[in-house]
């Protein structure tokens, strides 16, 4: 009994989070009680007295702790922990945490979410959305750009220029905008919703271009010179990272700079000399001030110090002699500037080095940290205007659209379809809301910036097809009218750039997180790579058993949590969604033990385990999003109208959060523990999450085709017109007519049901060319109303326009044709020498 209560107090303490002095006292209490239960037994003594003196040891005699426990474990956990790489190093010391620490811990403290300042705009912002943002949209036509001019009209890149798109993140003391990051945010997706290759030109110049770099590095001569300039758009950017053998291993880039001495405005001046062979570059053709990421070399030890310098960004000159652009790429037939930029020992002078001289070697980490930012920012903004334009406009095609005499949105099948557009759409905007909060809270968010640029271009990816299945036909043929092809042909761009989603779910987001976000393996890192031995073993000591605990505590929490279903867990009361909350804790217990777990048994074959890594990352996905969800709701004071949405994300990602962990328990590489983790994290089965039901998806699926507020929230930032001649406007003003006419066509096709088909020619005459007829008939027989014929003719009129689609003659293809022709001209290549390899 003394071994018992020993085991059982020591527990206790540990899920209560208990130490010191509270501790002893009721170790030593139940390890006394323990043996007087067994009557003072000799084995009781031995081993409740022996367990009880290596638990006192642990907690109180700290040199004997040290040197019999704590240094033979540093050397055993050295061969345990993770090996990182030099960039692996650099990004674990870039950026910051944030709410995604609060999931790693096993232990969310739901009030820091609610209480954090959400997003917001300021009325400067806003009024920048309401005027020069709606011009622009209202200026642009995506057919046009895509298939007649093969670029913005030049009229676009002026008002782009004059109004200042290019400078909404440079302060406005250097000539920029100054906005916020829910600002950039709110714009890129607005712009998004009219034209793709409108909205990367906007949003490329303020995401990872030279101005990010500049300002947060940059000298003051170069912010002086080079901001003012980029902020009026008289100079274009671009920033060149990819390499064609790199990829999507930034560490790996062949592009180099010599240290070396040379020419420069007629003064020798030492600089680099650089030779670069970058693709994918966007504004690459158009830019006229490129930004590289590069490696230096200073093989003459000009610098006096190593002769490998490291990775450093540098900006060149689009004048400046020996640099090739202007060749282009069509990404998925997207027509925004996008191409190769190639030079051979072009040399340039220091202090075209971002930052200048001293940041020599830096430039990874300055990568890393605007990267974190550009991530959080572009690509999900375009994946929620995506989906924004989806739920607008299919929801709308939905009601207008007539099959068997009913509104196909009726059709369960159909409704299936409707039911994730919204609901994901919905789940991607708060989840872009909260992470641009973040960043305007001076957060860096390395791991959520990943979770968000994969999550939302994939659920991209999902919304846009479903929203292809229901419009069917009408989406698939090319055309002025369609509204939807366009973002269906961008889809793959924002599942590949950025980092393709395959690698950043299977190495970034987990690979990253389950070190950087996790309270004690950092520091248990950089005290195994010590070198003073005795500061090494007091550094771990001081950590190691605190991880201990936190593991065991997330182990106790996850049981306990799964036996109860969380009814252990206290949680806030706004909402009255407190059987999400007490999950989501138990998951969140769950995620933190696997994740000790993996790094405890796996350690340095975590990158080879990209499936585990993958299944985990989608773990973090869904605590991420369900977590965006709440923040949302709460920040908008819980509207009833949306509860429906709300609960819906809430059980979609509880569902999907219970599979892919279950996935990673059953799949787990170490086969032994696979029963004890399921045992821990399943005690009662991976049961009773099974999503939303039926009539919740019905619910869901009606919130995008009744004319309500809640329908206006989930499409809130897409731009709107309702002209009958604009692809989206067609649908926007059949959608407001059959509203308008709801009861008299209900009247109408009352009246059809009980006459004779052949009367009437049959009920296609609805649709068909028999219009003026058909209402004619129903004003005849008193169906109608005089003053409501006009009316009921213009709406079954504008009804039968929305599911027209474009047809080309000869003629018109030949236009097409001819257009096409001359843009894909052969462009004229430089000598032999100075080709890069994927254009020799």
């Amino acid at each position: 009994m003394s071994v018992l209560l020993l085991l059982i107090s020591a527990l206790v303490l540990v899920y209560l989070g208990l130490g010191g002095t509270v501790a002893t006292v009721v170790l030593v209490a139940a390890t006394l009680a323990g043996m007087s239960q067994d009557h003072w037994h000799i084995l009781s003594i031995l081993f409740g007295g022996g367990l009880l003196a290596l638990a006192l040891v642990i907690l109180h005699a700290r040199d004997l702790r040290r040197d019999k426990l704590s240094k033979p474990l540093l050397g055993w956990v050295r061969g345990q922990l993770p090996t990182l790489s030099d960039t692996e190093q650099e990004a674990l010391k870039s950026g910051s945490v944030d709410w995604d620490g609060e999931l790693f811990s096993g232990q969310p403290q739901w009030s820091k979410l609610l209480d954090a300042r959400p997003a917001h705009l300021s009325s400067e912002e806003q009024a920048f959305l309401d005027g020069p943002v709606e011009k622009l949209c209202a200026m642009l036509d995506d057919w046009k750009i895509t298939h007649e001019d093969y670029d913005l009209p030049n009229k676009v890149w002026k008002f782009i220029r004059e109004n200042g798109f290019f400078g909404l993140m440079i302060p406005k003391e250097q000539g920029g905008k100054g906005f916020s990051h829910t600002a950039h945010s709110e714009i890129v997706m607005k712009v998004s919703t009219r034209s793709v290759s409108a909205a990367v030109t906007v949003m490329v110049p303020n995401s990872l271009g030279p101005g990010e770099l500049l300002m947060e590095y940059g000298t003051d001569e170069q912010k002086s010179h080079y901001l003012p300039r980029l902020a009026s758009g008289e100079e274009i950017p671009c920033f060149a990272l990819t390499s064609p053998v790199a990829g999507s291993d930034a560490g790996a880039i062949p592009d180099k700079g010599i240290v070396c001495k040379g020419q420069w405005n007629g003064k020798e001046v030492l600089g680099l000399k650089v030779t670069w062979n970058k693709r994918y570059i966007t504004l690459a053709p158009v830019a006229t001030l490129i930004g590289l990421a590069i490696k230096v070399y200073d093989p003459d030890k000009l610098l006096g110090g190593d002769e490998q310098v490291g990775v450093t960004c540098v900006m060149v000159p689009r004048e400046t002699e020996g640099v090739h652009a202007g060749a282009r790429h069509l990404p998925m037939n997207t027509v925004f500037m996008n191409g190769p930029t190639w030079g051979n020992d072009v040399f340039i002078p220091m202090e075209q080095v971002i930052g200048g001289q001293e940041m020599l070697g830096k430039g990874w980490t300055m990568l890393l940290e605007c990267l974190s930012i550009g991530r959080s920012i572009s690509l999900p903004a375009l994946g929620t205007g995506a989906g924004k334009l989806a739920a607008l406009a299919t929801g709308s095609y939905s009601l207008v659209r007539e099959q068997f005499g009913r509104s196909i949105s009726q059709f369960e099948g159909v409704q299936e379809a409707l039911e994730p557009i919204a609901g994901y759409t919905y789940m991607m905007d708060a989840s872009r809301l909260l992470t641009s909060g973040m960043l305007d809270r001076g957060v860096r968010p390395a791991v959520p910036s990943a979770v968000l640029k994969y999550r939302n271009t994939d659920l991209m990816r999902e919304v846009i097809n479903r929203a292809m299945d229901v419009v069917a036909g009408r989406g698939v043929i090319t055309g002025p009218r369609n509204f939807l092809a366009r973002a269906y042909q961008a889809v793959p761009i924002g599942i590949t750039v950025e980092g393709a989603n395959i690698l950043t779910r299977s190495l970034m987001v987990f690979g990253q997180g389950a070190i950087r976000c996790h309270p004690f393996i950092v520091e248990e890192i950089e005290a195994a790579g010590m070198k003073d031995e005795r500061q090494a073993v007091r550094k771990f000591d001081d950590i190691f058993y605190r991880h201990i605990a936190h593991t065991t505590r997330n182990a106790l929490r996850a049981f306990v949590l799964g036996l109860t279903r969380g009814l252990a867990e206290p949680v806030p009361r706004e909402g009255n969604i407190q059987k999400y909350y007490r999950q989501l804790a138990r998951f969140s217990s769950a995620f933190a033990l696997l994740t000790d777990v993996t790094l405890l048994t796996i350690g340095g074959g975590l990158k080879a385990r990209q499936r585990l890594s993958g299944r985990m990352a989608d773990c973090l996905v869904h605590l991420y999003y369900a977590s965006a969800v709440i923040k949302q709701w709460h920040e908008e004071g819980y509207p009833d109208d949306q509860r429906p949405l709300v609960e819906w994300a809430l059980q979609t990602s509880l569902r999907d959060l219970q599979a892919s962990m279950r996935e990673a328990v059953i799949n787990f590489p170490v086969q032994a523990l696979r029963w004890p983790l399921r045992l821990l994290v399943f005690p009662l089965g991976a049961t009773g999450l099974n999503g939303p039901d039926d009539r919740l998806g019905a619910e869901v699926a009606a919130t995008i085709v009744k004319d309500t507020p809640v329908r206006q929230r989930i499409s809130r930032g897409c731009y709107v017109n309702d002209k009958p001649d604009d692809p989206l406007g067609r649908v926007i003003n059949a959608y407001r007519l059959a509203n308008e006419t709801r009861e008299l066509r209900a009247r109408l096709h009352e009246a059809l049901h009980n006459r004779d088909p052949e009367e009437l020619g049959g009920i296609d005459m609805l649709l068909g060319h028999q219009r003026k007829e058909l209402v004619d008939w129903a004003l005849e027989q008193g169906v109608i109303k005089e003053e409501e014929s006009e009316k009921l003719l213009e709406a079954l009129t504008a009804q039968y326009d929305v599911i027209r689609v474009d047809a080309f003659d000869n003629e018109g293809l030949k236009a097409l044709a001819r257009c096409a022709k001359g843009k894909r001209k052969v462009v004229e290549r430089p000598p032999r020498d100075e080709q890069p390899d994927d254009q020799a």
